[in-house]
């Protein structure tokens, strides 16, 4: 109960929720925070642009379940950073945006910078609001992580008056916040474990937010007991050991077709995680609206998502380390029914990532070599190899994307980072804030050549603040994926999607970080182990021929379709 400024006390309850760190670009209406930071053990990242912090608070959140927290200045930096408040909502990631804002005194006046931002965050939040008394900042902040991390997790954003910040207050802390779990009933298990006695051909689909370690485990082992095969949702391919005998691929972006058909083939779908969104779905197109041709089992900690589009058989308000620790508790269904299904459904993933080796291009089931001296199947094949279990890939959006999801094999819980949204510049903050969370694991991400320049300033951040990661820049002089649309809707008329870049390898140099051109997939083995011995950030620059598109299609086969 002693007197405290409002920036104390926003500070003092960070601390009590175990927030280790924070991301920011300064500014002078939240001064009173920065100042209360000062004497705290939270380690305070500094970044260059406002939509770099956000997405490196959103990945710290991905990583840790625990809210990651963003601060910004009022106006520009609130709308800059807004989209980190667009991925946490669509990534299910728990998020705090805390917005500095002008004075009680002069609010309705559209002063300087002045932003309502309960208006503007308020569709896009799980909640939006602004303090107006410094002695109710526990209450406001404790409601504030609560609703981030409780259900299913998302992003909450509080605007914080600069003289809220700056007057005092004698009141007491908040305790720290518990996120708020759905339990799992006996009655679901039993009537899983019926349905599960009557399928032929089941398909469980593994995503969504809330996973752990202890998740995964229970996940691999319910799964490996029964014999099922597992699919992952859209960017959730760590949630299983890519190597193990269930896992049969992920339904994103260019998924396999076989897997989509044997989503189409099922008879039970137990979704356990996943909101069963439209790239998962294939455009609502695997699964149909309102009821399903398959039986649909659903889990998700949001009760919103439970029948919101789909009428599931059986739905589970519950979270997925409960409801997986509750399976995994109870005698497993035998698989004999369906082992054929799961055998077949793995050979056919492990074929389709294997890409053609330059020896051996008659392989029955590999993706062909692309155009050009650097085949990125090839390198996304060498760098899975090259990589501990632990390392941590981080990517951003666009086509080169594609290439580390069918190719890269994720094998340990928290070594995915990309955005569920589609935005781009994510995939260098993400990985900044991979190695805050993660300082000795090894951490890479890939980047688009439009992708990296989106977010390329935050390499100043990474030096400044000794954040060694590997980028690898896939440099095609365009924006691959509008190019791909626009070849196949208007083929010929190129418009708007060339770039001009410059030598990333000497831009790399210039922040203080090592740079280095890679043109033939041969060197990039070496130029790769380079990198990762550097002792400083390292960006690799990948020069790759635009005619290849995506894996096995080619700009010209385009047009001539």
């Amino acid at each position: 109960m002693q007197e405290r400024t409002g920036g104390q006390l926003v500070v003092d309850h960070l601390v009590a929720n175990r927030i280790e760190a924070a991301f920011c670009v300064p500014g002078e209406s939240y001064l009173a925070v920065l100042d209360a930071l000062y004497d705290t053990p939270t380690r305070l990242i500094t970044c260059r642009h406002e939509a770099g912090a956000a997405n490196m608070a959103v990945a710290y959140g991905k990583l840790t379940g625990r809210p990651g927290v963003c601060l910004v200045t009022r106006g520009p930096g609130a709308t800059q950073a807004s989209v980190g408040v667009h991925t946490a909502a669509q990534d299910s990631a728990p998020l705090l945006l805390l917005v500095g804002q002008v004075g009680r005194g002069v609010r309705g006046r559209e002063s300087f910078q002045e932003l309502d931002v309960p208006a503007v965050f308020g569709p896009m939040a799980k909640w939006a609001a602004e303090a107006d008394d410094p002695a109710r900042l526990p209450e406001l902040l404790a409601r504030a992580v609560q609703v981030a991390v409780s259900g299913r997790p998302g992003p909450v954003v509080l605007a914080l008056p600069e003289d809220v910040l700056t007057a005092t207050a004698r009141v007491a802390d908040a305790r720290p916040v518990r996120p708020v779990a759905p339990g799992v009933a006996p009655a679901d298990l039993a009537r899983l474990r019926e349905l599960l006695g009557g399928a032929r051909r089941p398909l469980l689909i593994a995503g969504g937010p809330g996973w752990t370690e202890a998740a995964a485990a229970d996940l691999r082992a319910v799964a490996e007991a029964s014999r099922l095969p597992v699919a992952v949702s859209w960017r959730s391919q760590d949630v299983l050991d890519n190597r193990s005998g269930s896992y049969v691929g992920d339904l994103g972006v260019s998924a396999n077709p076989a897997l989509a058909e044997r989503v189409r083939a099922a008879d039970l779908v137990v979704a356990v995680g996943p909101r069963l969104g439209e790239i998962t779905t294939g455009g609502y197109r695997l699964l149909e609206a309102p009821i399903p041709r398959q039986r649909l089992v659903h889990v998700h900690p949001g009760l919103a998502e439970l029948g919101r589009l789909y009428q599931p058989t059986l739905a589970v308000n519950a979270a997925v380390g409960p409801f997986l620790a509750a399976w995994r508790s109870v005698p497993p269904v035998r698989g004999d029914a369906w082992a054929a299904w799961t055998e077949a459904a793995r050979s056919n993933y492990q074929a389709w990532v294997r890409p053609w080796p330059a020896d051996a291009r008659a392989r029955p089931g590999a993706v062909p070599a692309g155009p050009g001296r650097v085949d990125l199947g090839q390198a996304l094949a060498a760098l899975r190899q090259r990589l501990p279990d632990d390392a941590v890939v981080a990517s951003g959006a666009g086509n080169y994307s594609v290439w580390v999801h069918r190719f890269f094999q994720f094998r340990r819980h928290g070594t995915q980072l990309a955005p569920k949204s589609g935005a781009m510049g994510f995939g260098l903050p993400a990985a900044l804030a991979a190695k805050v969370v993660h300082p000795k694991r090894t951490v890479v991400a890939v980047a688009g050549d439009g992708d990296f320049v989106m977010c390329g300033h935050e390499l100043a951040t990474a030096v400044q603040h000794g954040l060694d990661v590997v980028v690898l820049v896939v440099d095609n002089g365009m924006y691959g994926t509008i190019r791909m649309h626009q070849e196949r809707a208007y083929p010929g008329r190129v418009i708007a999607t060339d770039l001009q870049n410059p030598d990333f390898a000497a831009l790399a140099e210039a922040y203080g970080a090592a740079g280095e051109t890679v043109a033939d997939t041969g060197d990039f083995p070496a130029a790769l182990d380079r990198a990762l011995a550097a002792g400083r950030p390292a960006v690799l620059a990948l020069k790759v021929d635009p005619e290849s598109i995506a894996p096995g299609l080619t700009l010209g086969a385009l047009r001539r379709r």
